[in-house]
């Protein structure tokens, strides 16, 4: 890789299925995993006669979309044909908005490190249908049409990235927020999020500044995958330019695939322009006008976004930003943790609970948090009972996955189960006396203070743990000790 000095810079276009019962212009019904080309019709294979009609859940989708990306909404849109012929596109245009796009000129903030946020400017979002899909196999490829004409978002930003980290965590972020909002499954592997990088770098050549020819890099579905072709794309176009001196203005944007195989990006071809799609709208759709009684019905659908969520759970709740971000990794965990704390447990306790125990439960049985079958109300008297030292902190743990069995509060479950800790201060005296009383060099090596009394304590705490199976408080115990041998 050259040592030019440079600034790499990112935009990037994201593509999102939305998830309606049916596709964006006609009545097929949308599934994953189906015969191929079972789930067409005369519409989304463009058939003479046919005559697309709107999805207004997936408009309505759009627009919620738009309006948590802080977007100008536009109150009336249209529709617009982009020709261009491949096989998978069976009326060889798509339908999508060109000129008036359903939103705009909004932003994203996304998390950093050390609790940092950024800016990323948002250009436009739009409404289109997606295209099938090529398969290919050996000397041969086969088009499934399924995926044609499935409602899709393009979500476009502005080149406001400078790192791969900022663009994995752009696109990790939006990742939250469209399951946040219901609006898709956002499922990689199923095609449900795509990712297109636009990269290239500005260089400093000491009296001026040069940027490379922007690279498209297409249709990425992981977020591995789209870190290390920006990676790749840095030490790629640094040595191009130190070798060929090629810059911005000497040539097209080019598109690139991913080799996931030798982790490179393999040249597609020379980007067409607008120009060359011959947009022209749409003249079998009608435009779409949104009233303030419509716009007020999206507007109600809209939830706490999962970064406002997280930096509200570090400054309400006092949790480090890493807890909370894991805490707030999909909306059904994050309300119910909130709701716990709501019904009084403590926040910290709670999370350990949750996020120890209840996340490796739940992803054991591929389930979510919700679905394991304890209680909101529940699980803050388990922490209630931590915290105020009526059972240990591994006891707890047992405790919360009990209570996806046993179906009972968690106080009875301890009953039942032995856990309660002893904290009776009379009790537990007569016991340290004895362990003290039968442990004379250990107790002396603690009264001295000298470099082994620490290890002394914790054999005498240890003593004290056995002599009662493991049921006396530690706090109290250490308290005990403390008086006894200062």
């Amino acid at each position: 890789m050259s040592d030019l000095k440079y600034k790499l810079v990112v935009g990037l276009e994201i593509h999102v299925h939305l998830c309606t019962k049916t596709k964006m212009f006609c009545g097929c019904g949308l599934e994953y995993g189906v015969t191929a080309n079972s789930r067409i019709c005369p519409v989304c294979l463009g058939m003479p006669g046919s005559l697309p009609v709107m999805n207004r859940q997936a408009y309505e989708f759009a627009v919620m979309m738009g309006l948590a990306l802080n977007c100008r909404i536009s109150r009336f849109t249209k529709w617009d044909r982009k020709n261009y012929y491949y096989p998978d596109l069976p009326k060889n245009y798509q339908i999508s908005q060109y000129d008036l796009p359903l939103a705009e000129k909004g932003y994203i903030e996304i998390p950093l490190e050390e609790g940092r946020t950024k800016k990323i400017r948002i250009i436009r979002v739009h409404l289109e249908e997606d295209a099938g899909k090529n398969i290919h196999a050996g000397a041969y490829s086969h088009v499934d049409l399924n995926r044609a004409g499935t409602g899709l978002l393009e979500i476009v930003t502005e080149p406001d990235m400078n790192s791969p980290v900022e663009v994995r965590a752009l696109a990790m972020e939006l990742q939250r927020i469209v399951r946040y909002l219901g609006v898709s499954e956002a499922d990689m592997q199923k095609g449900h999020m795509r990712f297109e990088p636009n990269v290239n770098l500005t260089i400093n050549l000491g009296d001026k500044e040069v940027k490379t020819p922007i690279v498209e890099v297409k249709n990425l579905n992981s977020f591995r995958a789209l870190e290390r072709s920006v990676e790749y794309e840095i030490g790629r176009q640094l040595d191009e330019f130190a070798e060929t001196g090629k810059v911005m203005e000497m040539g097209n944007k080019s598109t690139r695939g991913w080799d996931d195989v030798n982790q490179v990006t393999v040249l597609q071809r020379e980007k067409e322009e607008a120009h060359d799609y011959r947009y022209l709208p749409e003249p079998d759709l009608v435009p779409v006008e949104l009233d303030d009684q419509w716009l007020g019905d999206i507007k109600s659908g809209l939830c706490e976004l999962p970064l406002q969520k997280q930096m509200r759970f570090v400054s309400e709740y006092g949790l480090s930003d890493y807890d909370a971000g894991v805490l707030t990794a999909d909306r059904a965990t994050a309300d119910f943790f909130d709701e716990a704390v709501k019904a009084g447990g403590e926040p910290k306790r709670i999370c350990n609970l949750l996020t120890q125990v209840g996340l490796k439960m739940a992803n054991e049985k591929g389930c979510s948090l919700a679905d394991l079958g304890f209680s909101a109300a529940n699980v803050a008297e388990l922490a209630k009972m931590a915290e105020g030292g009526d059972v240990s902190a591994s006891a707890a743990g047992t405790i919360l996955e009990k209570m996806t069995e046993m179906k009972e509060n968690p106080q009875a479950i301890a009953e039942k189960l032995n856990l309660i800790q002893k904290s009776d201060a009379g009790e537990l005296e007569a016991v340290v006396d004895e362990i003290i009383a039968a442990n004379a060099e250990a107790s002396q090596q603690v009264r001295e203070g000298g470099k082994k009394s620490g290890k002394a304590r914790g054999f005498l705490m240890g003593q004290v743990m056995q002599k009662t199976k493991g049921q006396a408080n530690p706090k109290v115990v250490s308290e005990i000790l403390g008086k006894k041998l200062s």
